[in-house]
């Protein structure tokens, strides 16, 4: 047996693709999307320095972002994905806009950010109130971009952590902080950040809570598949990642 004729070429499974920028310092993504992406969905990652020490107003950011943009466009994604929620949310809706305008002049292909497919996700689950968890310095941005999408934010946690360590909190640590800050008055938890393992910790928290759970990186794959859902056809259950996904069959 020939070991290399026989294998499943994977390339060919792909149906269709996304590109992907992400923070430069992010180490979560790529392995979060190799491991829980239907093998059908290529998932394609471009790094661009546009978060942690690298923070600065979407003005500044346009050259970066549209290199970025350019260089993924050439392995032809069928969706173009800005993951950052810090920086997509950083100047509200009309910044998230303009983030999206510079991804289309830069390349012709339908684009979509974090935290459009966060708002998207938490109006899917009719979720109006949260405990809003994350690894941040401060969740003053995101909680005013909530706010605009009516989203009311009754617990607000930030972990104060540097950029490097947002990694190195473990999914059951996200699940210990959920579960110890958790409000009556809040609908659903959102975990914020996509540089974390918090991807892990969602069914753990719904389990604990019963309440839905929205993590970046959940919602990010959850927004590409129902946009890709004609290209990909049957899209296997993803029991792992809460209630959010169970939608993708409606």
């Amino acid at each position: 047996m020939n070991a290399i004729t026989d294998a499943k070429p994977i390339m060919a499974q792909h149906l269709a693709r996304i590109g992907m920028i992400i923070p430069a310092v992010n180490r979560a993504c790529e392995p979060q999307f190799n491991r829980y992406a239907p093998p059908t969905l290529g998932v394609h990652i471009m790094r661009a320095r546009i978060a942690g020490k690298w923070s600065r107003p979407i003005v500044e950011l346009a050259d970066e972002i549209t290199r970025a943009t350019q260089m993924l466009a050439e392995c032809g994604p069928d969706l173009m994905v800005y993951n950052c929620t810090a920086s997509s949310m950083k100047e509200g809706p009309s910044g998230e806009r303009r983030i999206l305008d510079i991804m289309q002049q830069a390349a012709a292909i339908e684009a979509v950010s974090t935290s459009a497919l966060v708002a998207e996700a938490l109006h899917t689950l009719k979720i109006k109130s949260v405990v809003l968890i994350s690894p941040y310095t401060s969740n003053d941005d995101i909680v005013n971009y909530l706010r605009a999408i009516g989203v009311s934010v009754v617990r607000d946690v930030a972990l104060q952590l540097p950029a490097i360590e947002f990694a190195n909190v473990s999914p059951q640590r996200w699940c210990e902080i959920a579960v110890e800050n958790d409000r009556l008055d809040a609908d659903g938890i959102f975990l914020s950040c996509a540089a974390t393992t918090q991807i892990e910790a969602v069914a753990s928290i719904e389990q604990a809570l019963n309440k839905p759970v929205v993590n970046s990186n959940q919602a990010v794959l959850w927004g590409c598949l129902m946009r890709l859902k004609s290209r990909l056809g049957a899209i296997p259950a993803i029991p792992k990642l809460g209630r959010l996904m169970q939608t993708l069959a409606s």
